[in-house]
């Protein structure tokens, strides 16, 4: 795989996706959970995409559940959950895994280009962002105790400056 336009993502609706339709497209990518200490942050996600979606924000929503069994539901039953408490407008995908053997390529590519604390590139928990450029270049990780309002200068700034190709 050469960039994360390559990587293909099923949807919670269970279509098949490329995310090479977000091209040209700041991107926030979360691991989600709906019953975890941090699902409140739908709320900031949605307030966010609500504020930056038509500048051109794409917030991507991957529900996991290898963090305390956080998220056991099947998809739909995740999307209602999502929709019904948090008024959840952007995009959610089916369940993945990010850590381990089975982990999602696109998490893969995501903790490699970006990775944590002391180099580890292993997710520590649920609602870990990743902040992707409109050239799908990776430019930050931020920790699930990061509110989602704390991103919006950073989120800004790359929708103000057109990236320039690698």
């Amino acid at each position: 795989m050469s960039t994360i336009y390559d990587i293909s993502c099923q949807s919670i609706q269970g279509k098949d996706e490329i995310l090479a339709t977000n091209k040209g497209k700041v991107l926030l990518i979360v691991n989600t959970a709906s019953k975890c200490g941090f699902t409140p942050q739908f709320q900031g996600l949605e307030d966010l995409y609500q504020k930056y979606h038509a500048q051109g924000l794409e917030i991507l929503g991957f529900p996991c559940n290898q963090f305390g069994s956080q998220d056991p539901g099947e998809n739909e039953e995740i999307l209602t959950f999502c929709q019904t408490n948090y008024g959840v407008t952007f995009p959610m995908f089916a369940k993945v895994e990010v850590n381990g053997q089975d982990a999602h390529p696109l998490f893969k590519h995501l903790k490699a280009e970006a990775p944590g604390v002391l180099g580890s590139e292993a997710v520590k928990w649920n609602f870990t962002k990743f902040l992707v450029d409109q050239t799908g270049a990776v430019k930050e990780r931020y920790a699930p105790a990061t509110k989602p309002s704390d991103l919006d200068s950073a989120i800004k700034a790359l929708l103000n400056t057109p990236a320039k190709p690698a």
